[in-house]
């Protein structure tokens, strides 16, 4: 019976080892790809044709296809280059490769994509409806996978540096001037358009990077939290934390009870906090994600 040497087993256990890693960094690509995809569809389907320059790179991009004819794709790369290369200088801000890839594989498929693609309405409302929650949900896939499309995110950060205007009003000043562009070039109702797209694509990634309020959250301040923790775990099968808390005005030490439920368990809650202590004081707001302890799996 022939035994390997050591040496090639050793490599070959390296290897074992490796592949998950190198497979979720190939899924994580192939993720990106995805989500840049429907980005370039999004545009070349909906904004571009129907001229909604709806705030960012792609906004400017789509103003200056359109007033001197230059592609929508190249213009965007032209643009996020020296972008991300300025950061990169001034700020000091270190891009991985997921973000270059991102920006990158959108500018070139954008153009790619364009002979092949005709836009399926010319209708704007409906342009700006569609192209806002199909470039959101491509932005918000390549976000959760560590990808960047460029251009308003990090134009906001060097606006930021240099005139100390807060992160986000610096974000909404970067689109404002870009649809303000629009505007200029197309016609008001056209910006007011590329407004409403700009909104459902921010949304959408909220909702993608968030997820849905499928849980609600319960901080309930009772003089009963035993017998109220001891019905939730039994009635209701959940889980409760502890925390210890004191009243400002009183001054005394109390505990507040720490509850996720689902929604469907809010009415049981309260059921359950009215018979343990008429008295308590319940805060109940949205979860958006809970992962174990009886809710999704860790991943």
């Amino acid at each position: 019976m022939n035994v390997p040497p050591d040496n090639d087993r050793g490599a070959k256990g390296i290897a074992r080892t490796r592949w998950p890693a190198v497979r979720a960094t190939l899924s994580a690509y192939a993720g990106i790809t995805a989500g840049v995809t429907l980005v370039a569809l999004g545009l070349n389907w909906f904004l571009v044709p129907n001229r909604l320059a709806a705030g960012g790179v792609s906004g400017l991009a789509v103003v200056l296809h359109h007033l001197l004819s230059v592609p929508v794709g190249a213009t965007m790369l032209l643009v996020n280059v020296p972008l991300f290369a300025a950061a990169a200088r001034v700020l000091g801000v270190s891009f991985g490769t997921r973000s270059i890839y991102g920006f990158v594989a959108l500018s070139l498929l954008v153009d790619a994509l364009a002979p092949y693609v005709r836009p399926l309405t010319q209708d704007p409302v409906l342009a700006a409806i569609y192209g806002g929650i199909l470039t959101g949900i491509g932005v918000g896939i390549t976000y959760r996978l560590g990808g960047s499309t460029g251009g308003t995110a990090v134009a906001a950060r060097m606006i930021h540096h240099y005139t100390k205007i807060g992160t986000g009003r610096a974000m909404l000043l970067a689109d404002g001037l870009v649809i303000l562009a629009g505007g200029l070039a197309f016609g008001p109702e056209l910006a007011l358009y590329a407004l409403l797209s700009v909104f459902l694509t921010i949304y959408v990634i909220d909702l993608l990077e968030q997820g849905t309020p499928y849980a609600k959250a319960a901080f309930i301040v009772s003089d009963r939290p035993e017998k109220l923790s001891e019905l939730v775990l039994h009635e209701l099968n959940r889980g409760a934390t502890a925390l210890q808390g004191r009243g400002m005005y009183t001054g005394r030490e109390r505990e507040i009870l720490f509850v996720i439920v689902s929604r469907d368990e809010v009415g049981r809650l309260k059921q359950l906090v009215r018979q343990a202590d008429p008295n308590a004081f319940v805060v109940i707001t949205d979860v958006h994600e809970a992962l174990g302890e009886g809710f999704r799996r860790l991943a």
